[in-house]
């Protein structure tokens, strides 16, 4: 009796997650209205943050929390910030409202926070708070030495880790050679997690070169999706199991 012919192998995966999103309305819009699978992460309060985050939705794209983390070089976080001057009460609440404030959040990455997550104490804080709630974690790795992904793994809420930033020299030329990166680290190792960002340059880049990825033979999925393939298809959350985020007008404080 002849064996089963073996399941076909999936294509190499990407997945993109675009940050920083809430500010341009433009550039939001644009990627909103991609026919591709992308995962947009907003930042909480922004002028477009809800208006582009329901669009999105609508669009079937994947929404995430961006949240600002303490970083290295004192840059300026914005409203929703945590930093380490905070106690865990006061660390807890403003992520909580800043979950609250994005509609349709599915999962959370950090928006710099080379500073904190470095930090053992404040990271086990957030994920403590991130576990009651059906929400993955990302780790943007803005450092080498972060410990955001190892406490998200020790809590057992799924999470994964960025492979490529796509666009910190706005070229053309670099988002090429950077999204041309991504597609080996998907090829080597089945699947790649790529971040960019709503400018021109990016936009531009992508509403081009997307839909190209069918004939490369390269597939994209949401981060939910991606996670689920690495994951033998299993559902992150079994029914019930978490809370739900209660979605709120929150308070910046």
């Amino acid at each position: 009796m002849s064996a089963e012919p073996a399941r076909k192998a999936l294509p190499p995966t990407i997945a993109i997650i675009i940050d920083d999103m809430g500010h341009s309305l433009v550039e939001g819009e644009r990627l909103a209205n991609l026919d591709q699978p992308l995962t947009l992460a907003f930042l909480p309060y922004r002028p477009h943050t809800d208006s582009l985050a329901r669009l999105a939705y609508k669009q079937h794209k994947e929404i995430m929390l961006h949240a600002p983390m303490a970083n290295t070089r004192n840059y300026g976080l914005g409203p929703g910030g945590l930093t380490p001057e905070m106690d865990e009460q006061s660390m807890v609440t403003t992520l909580r409202r800043a979950l609250q404030s994005i509609p349709h959040v599915q999962g959370v990455n950090n928006h710099m926070g080379s500073l904190l997550t470095q930090q053992l104490q404040p990271m086990d804080w957030v994920m403590k708070e991130l576990f009651r709630y059906p929400v993955y974690f990302i780790d943007s790795r803005t450092i080498a030495s972060s410990v955001a992904g190892d406490v998200a793994a020790a809590y057992r809420i799924p999470t994964m880790t960025r492979d490529v930033f796509l666009d910190h020299e706005q070229t053309e030329e670099f988002v090429d050679r950077q999204f041309k990166l991504l597609i080996k680290r998907a090829k080597e190792n089945g699947s790649a997690i790529g971040i960019g960002h709503p400018h021109k340059v990016t936009v531009d880049y992508l509403e081009k070169h997307l839909p190209k990825l069918d004939e490369q033979g390269i597939a994209i999925a949401t981060v939910s999706g991606l996670w689920a393939m690495r994951n033998g298809n299993r559902e992150m959350f079994a029914e019930g199991e978490k809370q739900a985020i209660r979605p709120a007008f929150a308070k910046k404080d």
